[in-house]
């Protein structure tokens, strides 16, 4: 029998001397400090059962649907497009206007080939 000073200071919802059996994915059996995703059930008195679940991967927000050499092309979760500019290297040979076309034809290219008709 358990003493009454004992029961005084656990924490009111802890179960002591429980049977719990294990339906784990990769695991033979539970390892320490390990957490495990799945259900959690009790059977009957004492005994409970943890069946792990296999992971949710989250699908990927805003994929790149565009990598090109000045810019890259994300989609948002309401379907509209943005276009992101890569890093650019400003040196001594930099000339602005040879960028600023090379950038235009690519976002040219990349909007024609991901809605699928001709620019104006």
């Amino acid at each position: 029998m358990i003493s009454d000073h004992f029961n005084s200071h656990r924490h009111p919802n802890t179960d002591l001397c429980v049977d719990v059996k294990t339906f784990l994915l990769e695991d033979r059996i539970a390892e320490l400090g390990k957490r495990y995703q799945g259900t959690f059930i009790r059977d009957k008195e004492s005994h409970y059962t943890c069946t792990e679940q296999e992971p949710i991967i989250p699908e990927k927000r805003n994929p790149r649907v565009f990598n090109g050499q000045y810019v890259t092309i994300t989609r948002r979760d309401d379907g509209t497009l943005r276009p992101n500019f890569k890093p650019v290297q400003i040196d001594a040979d930099f000339d602005y206007g040879t960028y600023a076309t090379a950038v235009g034809r690519e976002l040219r290219k990349a909007l024609k080939g991901l809605l699928g008709r001709k620019g104006k």
